[in-house]
């Protein structure tokens, strides 16, 4: 059963990554031998970052670690909502089952998708980032769900760097869709910690996140 009370709701601070794989080590995976991570939140708001940080931890464990990013499973600027059946049919539903997950890269400029990847189902730790990462058909499968957020401002400028000035109607659009969606899903409150995208609490970015709000799921030591 978890937690849904945030408990730690206390303003910014740091917290360590290793205390947070240690919570999901400490729980029984749930998707097949797999641990699964969702890091989800607004585009621009750095959960690409998040997601590499907890890369680098896991595997300084020896953790076998496997990091997909949503953006390579969407169909385009609409076809987020494709991009998670995908996930969750292709990758998730056949590692539940002890297969290998698979999917086509989706190529931006070719504006269709690509070459094939395969997620072995020996994987110890799956990290799925990106917009819709953390939807509710993912959610009996996954260990620890962590919601990343910062301004408006800051992501449509973040966005704009990266992607140019004649996308910016795009970004502007696909914020739209997004607080819709994130509101129907329940996104943010389902989130067992909420990461501060863009914050001012001195932290080691190698080592830590600092978060708004923590309520990490508990575990059965008998079952652990």
């Amino acid at each position: 059963m978890e937690s849904t009370d945030k408990a730690l709701d206390q303003g910014p601070h740091p917290l360590t990554i290793d205390s947070l794989l240690d919570n999901v080590q400490a729980g029984a995976p749930r998707l097949g031998r797999t641990r699964l991570i969702g890091i989800d939140g607004p585009a621009g708001s750095g959960k690409t970052t998040v997601a590499a940080a907890l890369e680098a931890r896991a595997k300084a464990r020896d953790l076998n670690t496997y990091v997909i990013h949503m953006d390579d499973l969407y169909d385009g600027w609409a076809g987020a909502e494709r991009g998670f059946a995908l996930l969750r049919d292709h990758v998730l539903q056949r590692l539940a089952d002890g297969r290998e997950g698979r999917y086509r890269r989706y190529d931006w400029y070719q504006n269709a998708y690509a070459e094939l990847h395969v997620v072995p189902n020996t994987v110890d730790l799956l990290i799925v980032d990106g917009v819709t990462a953390c939807d509710r058909d993912a959610a009996h499968w996954q260990s620890l769900r962590l919601w990343v957020e910062t301004s408006n401002e800051v992501r449509l400028d973040r966005g704009i760097e990266r992607d140019g000035e004649a996308l910016r109607d795009h970004w502007l659009e696909w914020m739209r869709w997004e607080r819709d969606h994130f509101a129907d899903q329940a996104t943010r409150s389902r989130a067992h910690v909420i990461v501060d995208g863009d914050p001012s609490t001195p932290f080691d970015p190698a080592l830590e996140l600092v978060t708004k709000s923590v309520a990490l799921p508990p575990h059965d030591s008998a079952a652990s």
